[in-house]
This record gives C-alpha cells, sequence and structure tokens, in this order.
C-alpha cells in the first residue's frame, strides 16, 4: 500500500485564503507578550484568524477589551502597510510594512514600566 497519501482530516490545514502569523512574526510578538507579563502589566492574550486578518490582542486583565491589537492584513500590504497597532479604542497608533517599527511603542512603554 505504498504510494498512496491521506490527507490529515479536520482543521489542522489552514483554510483556503486565512490569514495568519509565520513562526518568526509570532515568536517576535509573544516576545513581547512575555517581556510585558514579566513586568506586570499584561496578564491575557488572545489570538484569531479570519479570512483577511490576523490579530493578536493583549489584555491588562482577562475580562476588559484589550489594551493593545496587532493586526496582520495582507490585503494592505501594498498600500498602507500590512501590520497595525491598535489601541484601547480601535484608533491605529502605528502602521507599517514590518513589524518591528510598529511594535516599537508597545517596547518603548516597556522600557518605562521597568524604568519605575
Amino acid at each position: 500500500m505504498s504510494g498512496i497519501v491521506t490527507p490529515f482530516p479536520g482543521g489542522a490545514v489552514r483554510a483556503a485564503g486565512q490569514v495568519g502569523f509565520d513562526r518568526i512574526e509570532l515568536m517576535r510578538i509573544l516576545d513581547l507578550y512575555g517581556r510585558m507579563v514579566t513586568a506586570g502589566h499584561w496578564k491575557d492574550y488572545a489570538i484569531d484568524f479570519e479570512r483577511d486578518v490576523a490579530t493578536f490582542s493583549a489584555f491588562r486583565r482577562a475580562a476588559e477589551r484589550p489594551e493593545y491589537r496587532i493586526e496582520k492584513r495582507p490585503a494592505l500590504r501594498h498600500r498602507q502597510g500590512m501590520w497595525a497597532l491598535l489601541g484601547e479604542h480601535g484608533v491605529v497608533l502605528k502602521r507599517g510594512i514590518e513589524l518591528g517599527p510598529v511594535l516599537a511603542p508597545v517596547e518603548r512603554k516597556l522600557l518605562r514600566l521597568i524604568e519605575d
């Protein structure tokens, strides 16, 4: 019975057209999340994958709205940049082509938390 390949059933394979984070992007985001948790500022997170956007939400407390949302929208890659940092009220704080500069405002906040 060689030569027969049976696909793995269910949700193990990302749905066609669904946006997600690659390993390097997710490691960068989770590294920042871990440092914010260590500083005592963030307590919880959520990750959502939809057809046109992947979102990482960071919470101060689990029962609140997220303090920050990091969105990846590949459809905006050639216009505004596919990365966006949104604040607690949904206002776009930073938008860009690369993830690092978009995370910079949160990293500056982390430096202030550590210095205090």
